[in-house]
């Protein structure tokens, strides 16, 4: 989570401006679409989390 959060801040110290505008653009989508991204995303984490700790 740190790693996330770590990243997450280096993208809005080096691009503001983008971060401001993919903000713009997520405000602007479909609630179902935020979900759907949502789950997959979180497929993703834990499929990646579980190869990890195997490894």
């Amino acid at each position: 989570m740190a790693v996330v959060l770590a990243l997450e801040g280096l993208l809005y110290a080096a691009f503001p401006g983008a971060m401001r505008r993919a903000l713009a653009t997520l405000a602007l989508q479909p609630s179902e679409r935020l979900r759907l991204v949502g789950l997959g995303v979180a497929v993703v984490a834990v499929v990646a989390a579980t190869l990890l700790v195997r490894a």
